[in-house]
């Protein structure tokens, strides 16, 4: 039963409405009550005071006396109440009187031995609400007032009971209590349907979401979620719906690496696998055997190149290679590995300048990672400069960061093409790649990676018959004698 969100929530905001509804049905009813008995106690008390005031001044004057007795008439009446005087002097006695027209129903209460009320008023410690004192009697439940009959002097003469009766008053109550448990009772049926509607309006689109997610498992990034509004629910099915453009963009690119990958491994492997085949069905005679084996060989270590650029990716990807930080400076591995493209250079007859600062730039980087980002920026400008074009290597100092630059003539990248020079093989699909050109298409992809993974920046542009690659580093004081000589 409470397998799904909608039915916990459900029962839990039902179980919530229901006990709120009870819990204020219950406090509307005791504050109900207690400001109906409130409101009788202090009723009934000021009709006491007046009996109080006319047994001081008419009752205990023997002339007045018939005119205070038919005041008390009035009121035991009013209220259909029994009222007792019980005053201390013999002379004055006790003095009851109820409504008779209602029958007898204080009779019984003449009973009642009131000495014990009497001696409490009289010690100041009486409480002046007596609920069911006389019920007893009575056979019904009775509210008795209290108080001493006193003067305006503070004169104690006696003591005034005044009973009334609560019958009506708590059959009032019980109406109340009846209706106020009524209302509730709508209140909780109305609440059913709207706390269902709120719920179902929560958890439908949790349960849509649940559905693309399955989608998703199966390899469907093509559903959406049906976002609406902005509240937290619609930002979570925009995220759901940014993550399947990710996913579909991720998926779309295993599949465009899967491809590549047989691409580029598939034609070297023909190709050898031709050449060999020819070798030894005599089809290449063997005087000619020499010149196709080194292309067999350059076959295989362009593969070999590209299986190590492969796992170098998987390993920066996932984590696996830690950069080993050490400062070294920047332009010495500049200049070293420029050094390693002489032979190409020299056979393409290319032009270059390098511009480096007058004072060592320093760097915190690993440096062999920064190499080989800086022999595939190279490499790449020397492979699509043409004959006897430029190529240019800058370096520059700025406060916080150095920043190195590979420049090279030649065809240049179109517009369309530049947010992909980063991805992988995309050497392997484009145009514009030279014919002649030989490579795996890795080598930026790793540049951008190692450079991410050092928390820098790299850039490509290209315009007006050059290509410009440039990244980031950062920038360090020189270390000191002792900090070299502890690296070493």
């Amino acid at each position: 039963m409470f397998k799904t969100v909608y039915s916990r929530m459900l029962t839990l905001v039902l179980a919530l409405v229901l006990g709120l509804l009870v819990v204020f049905g219950i406090a509307v009813s005791v504050a109900f009550r207690a400001f109906y008995l409130d409101e009788i106690e202090n009723r009934l008390m000021r009709e006491v005071d007046d009996v109080n005031e006319l047994a001081v001044t008419h009752y205990i004057d023997v002339d007045k006396r018939p005119t205070a007795q038919e005041e008390f008439g009035v009121i035991v009446r009013l209220y259909d109440a029994y009222l007792q005087l019980c005053f201390d002097s013999e002379e004055l006695g006790r003095y009851s009187v109820y409504n008779g027209a209602s029958g007898d129903r204080w009779a019984n209460a003449e009973e009642a031995n009131l000495d014990q009320y009497i001696d409490e008023v009289h010690s100041g410690r009486f409480e002046t609400f007596r609920y069911g004192l006389l019920t007893k009697y009575t056979g019904f439940y009775t509210l008795t007032v209290m108080r001493p009959i006193e003067t305006e002097e503070g004169e104690v003469l006696g003591v005034i009971f005044f009973h009334y009766d609560m019958t009506g008053v708590n059959s009032s109550i019980r109406e109340t209590l009846k209706k106020v448990a009524m209302f509730s009772a709508i209140a909780i049926l109305a609440a059913i349907p709207l706390v269902t509607l709120l719920v179902r309006g929560v958890t439908q689109p949790i349960s849509h979401m649940t559905d693309v997610v399955q989608d998703f498992t199966k390899g469907n990034f093509s559903r959406r979620v049906e976002v609406k509004g902005h509240d937290e629910l619609g930002r979570l099915g925009a995220s759901f719906n940014t993550m399947a453009d990710e996913l579909n963009t991720l998926e779309e690119a295993r599949r465009s690496f899967v491809a590549n990958v047989s691409h580029e491994l598939r034609s070297p492997l023909t190709s050898m696998r031709g050449f060999l085949e020819a070798m030894t069905d005599g089809t290449i005679p063997p005087e000619d055997r020499d010149g196709y084996i080194e292309i067999v060989l350059a076959e295989n270590r362009r593969m070999t190149v590209m299986v190590n650029d492969l796992l170098d990716l998987a390993r920066i990807e996932s984590g696996q290679y830690k950069l080993n930080m050490s400062v070294f400076e920047l332009n010495e591995l500049i200049a070293r590995t420029i050094l390693t493209f002489e032979t190409r250079i020299e056979a393409k007859g290319i032009e270059v300048s390098i511009s480096l600062p007058e004072d060592p730039v320093f760097a915190e980087a690993d440096s062999a990672r920064i190499t080989q980002v800086l022999h595939n920026l190279v490499d790449n400008a020397v492979k699509y400069t043409p004959d006897g074009g430029r190529l240019a290597v800058e370096c520059s100092a700025e406060k916080h960061t150095a920043r190195v630059a590979v420049t090279n003539s030649g065809p240049g990248i179109p517009a369309a093409d530049l947010p992909h020079v980063f991805d992988r093989f995309y050497k392997a699909e484009k145009a514009h790649t030279p014919s002649g050109s030989s490579g795996t298409g890795l080598g930026l992809s790793i540049a951008k990676l190692i450079i991410d993974q050092h928390g820098q920046e790299i850039t490509a542009s290209s315009a007006n018959g050059e290509t410009r690659f440039a990244f980031t580093l950062k920038r360090t004081r020189r270390p000191s004698q002792r900090e070299e000589a502890e690296r070493t």
